[in-house]
């Protein structure tokens, strides 16, 4: 198949990787010049765009596949609002309406659109409870996905995905060093996340439908850190509660909704379908990281 990635950053790299080893024609579409570089080192093709620009949009390579995995650069709300609504609809219509439109999307969301449940369990069926201006955007582009493209007989489906790790974003000195407030952490790993998306549509599965993408285990933090600590040959990192972490001055808001803001995200639906994870969980997941700190 051609598969087009738009926005092919931390995970479309590795999704191009996976796709073009299965054998798949695979673009990569970045703004920058050092994106499209590092498109091109991972041994797939590159196109250079700004998915915010009608023109770039216009010159796009078609696509079977379309995937859209675009950041927007962890800025605002009206930021993220420029590229995962105004972007995103932009490409539906455009690609909509050549004369052979993509037969599937895929748009890769985030678990930060269920708000907080107290520590509860979250799935596909768990009803949406955006927290942030910026969530709610997120909520819309999962929207746009399905019911626009829809509109244009192409099968939308939204990736919803947990917290990303993987080389270059392990973060091991917030754990090691502290201190680390009590709540859950809900992962994935990036070779799982990427292997998630290509398996639904090598696989042909969840066509208009959120899968939520999320590892077997939904961490502790403390418990979490306690093992990062003996693993890593260092002593555990100081501990401190949510109430202790809120009463502090330098809380941003941002920050007070995160602490206030826990769940646990099962990945049942994606088990189900088949899905294998290379990484089941944070202690396989960590492994690399963890030799690395060790053998320096």
């Amino acid at each position: 198949m051609r598969v087009v990635i738009l926005g092919c950053g931390y995970i479309g790299i590795e999704l191009g990787r996976q796709l073009t080893a299965a054998g798949h024609d695979v673009v990569g579409v970045r703004r920058s010049d050092s994106g499209c570089q590092a498109i091109e080192e991972a041994d797939f093709s590159s196109h250079q765009a700004d998915l915010t620009e009608g023109d770039d949009l216009a010159g796009l390579p078609d696509a079977d596949w379309l995937v859209f995995a675009a950041s927007s650069g962890g800025r605002d709300a009206e930021a993220a609002r420029e590229i995962y609504v105004d972007a995103l609809g932009d490409a539906i219509e455009g690609y909509g309406a050549r004369e052979s439109p993509p037969d599937r999307l895929v748009y890769t969301s985030s678990t930060g659109v269920y708000g907080d449940h107290n520590g509860g369990w979250v799935d596909e069926e768990t009803p949406l409870e955006p927290t942030t201006d910026k969530t709610e955007v997120l909520v819309e582009a999962e929207r746009i996905t399905r019911q626009q493209a829809a509109a244009h007989g192409i099968d939308g489906t939204v990736a919803r995905f947990s917290g990303l790790y993987g080389p270059d974003r392990y973060r091991l000195n917030r754990y090691l060093e502290g201190p680390v407030t009590e709540g859950y952490l809900n992962m994935v790993h990036r070779v799982d996340a990427a292997g998630a998306v290509a398996f639904l549509l090598t696989e042909d599965c969840a066509r208009d439908e959120v899968v939520l993408v999320t590892d077997d285990e939904p961490a502790d933090k403390w418990e979490f850190a306690d093992w990062l600590a003996d693993e890593c040959g260092v002593e555990t990192p100081p501990k401190q509660t949510k109430e202790e972490r809120l009463a502090e001055s330098d809380l941003s808001d941002a920050g007070r909704r995160r602490v206030l803001t826990s769940k646990r995200c099962s990945n049942e639906y994606l088990r189900g379908i088949g899905y294998e994870f290379t990484y089941p969980t944070y202690r396989e997941g960590y492994r690399a990281a963890i030799d690395t700190y060790t053998d320096d």
